[in-house]
């Protein structure tokens, strides 16, 4: 937190004759906001994480542990070409104890339920549940809570393939942390990098920067996404909070009201699941707004959160940040970005470039970190270089202002829809 205050402090120092120019330009107040949410604040947020990744050492897994028997939810929704893959994973995992599957069909008409009837005729810990009407992920999950008995469940998405040891790692990390520990998040990888440009940056995006957030808020005690796509709950704990709530970010909206009551969420780096991403601009679009949305739900449900005196609240009030610096970025930095072609630099210009070295000694060590992760389980990072340099340069430009979509959808209360990411 001291480095980051003193870098944040010389950062205002330095920019003071950019406030005094931009405000004679486009107002004081304006000019203010747009470089406080563009460069000052996202400057602190970068200096954190980056103390916080050089100083973290994550305590090991105990290794002679007693594992215990886990419940799989899995809630489909016209998910027949992916179904078999997510199960063969699972029946694949090195995993001491009964696992139990549960695949939830959420109205389904494509031949996923025929498909999971096919399999499960061969495997008796696998279960149907058949739903006729499409309700939602957060129903479908909730009807499968009300059939598990274990201790703990475990929600996978139904085009998720888990690498051989993910259950075991995730469930020894629960098992591991402090006792006041009620969910872990699991890591999320793309599995589909190699189709087209956008599924290739987004790569990066879970590798580098989704990773290391989840990570660093770990390490101060508090992970504040346990997403659905692949995570460990305690069953009583779900229970007692009624579980999923039905919105469209169930998954934080519950993370959320476990930080409320005091609960601790814990992250597991190396229990890996591999993904399909959105493959398509429009659908990146949506995913994206439906993570803004469900972050404004989180608030509007849980706002005392910001008041608890715990270290997972100075993650909390940082996201209070990410709609402001959203907008300022999608008004501000890429109008800026577009006078700057035309030789006007009152937003970006040359001195922007003096930004590029930190921002590679950043993502440098976010990569290092992560590339120990996967030697650890034998796995090698795939070149992806053309992905890197768009996910560096470009990738905010389609992000920020999806996300600002989010965020005034959830503001106006337009229609919301469920996706499985």
């Amino acid at each position: 937190m001291i480095f980051s205050l003193s870098w944040m402090g010389l950062s205002i120092w330095f920019s003071l004759p950019w406030y005094s120019d931009l405000a004679d330009q486009i107002g004081g107040i304006y000019a203010y906001f747009l470089i406080t949410m563009i460069a000052i604040v996202p400057g602190f947020m970068n200096a954190f994480v980056f103390i916080s990744l050089l100083l973290d050492k994550r305590p090991p897994v105990i290794a002679d542990q007693r594992y215990i028997p886990v419940t799989i939810l899995i809630a489909a929704y016209n998910e027949v070409n992916s179904i078999e893959d997510t199960l063969a994973s699972l029946m694949k995992q090195e995993y001491p104890e009964k696992i139990k599957i549960i695949v939830i069909s959420d109205g389904s008409i494509d031949g996923t339920v025929d498909k999971v009837r096919s399999i499960a005729a061969n495997n008796s810990n696998i279960e149907l549940i058949y739903l006729q009407h499409n309700g939602g992920k957060a129903s479908a999950l909730n009807h499968g809570l009300s059939h598990a008995t274990t201790d703990i469940v475990i929600t996978i998405d139904a085009d998720g393939y888990v690498f051989k040891d993910g259950i075991r790692n995730l469930v020894g990390r629960y098992l591991s942390d402090p006792s006041d520990t009620k969910a872990v998040a699991g890591e999320i990888l793309i599995r589909n990098s190699r189709e087209n440009w956008i599924t290739k940056a987004q790569e990066w995006d879970y590798f580098l920067g989704i990773a290391s957030v989840k990570r660093i808020q770990s390490l101060f005690q508090g992970t504040l996404v346990a997403q659905g796509a692949f995570s460990l709950y305690d069953r009583k704990v779900l229970l007692e909070l009624g579980g999923w709530p039905e919105m469209v970010g169930e998954d934080i909206v519950l993370t959320w009201k476990m930080l409320n009551r005091g609960y601790r969420i814990g992250h597991a780096e190396d229990a890996l699941v591999f993904t399909d991403c959105p493959n398509t601009l429009k659908k990146f679009v949506k995913q994206r707004q439906r993570w803004s949305r469900g972050l404004i739900e989180a608030f509007k449900e849980n706002p005392l959160l910001l008041f608890r005196l715990r270290l997972t609240t100075l993650y909390v009030w940082w996201n209070t940040m990410f709609p402001l610096m959203d907008i300022a970025y999608t008004f501000g930095f890429i109008p800026g970005l577009i006078l700057a072609c035309f030789g006007i630099y009152w937003i970006v210009g040359p001195m922007t470039l003096f930004l590029l070295p930190m921002a590679a000694s950043l993502n440098w060590l976010m990569y290092i970190r992560g590339k120990k992760m996967f030697e650890s389980e034998h796995l090698h990072i795939r070149t992806n270089w053309f992905g890197f340099i768009f996910y560096v340069f470009a990738y905010g430009l389609i992000l920020q202002p999806a996300c600002v979509y989010g965020y005034f959808s959830e503001f106006f209360n337009l229609k919301k829809s469920w996706g499985t990411k």
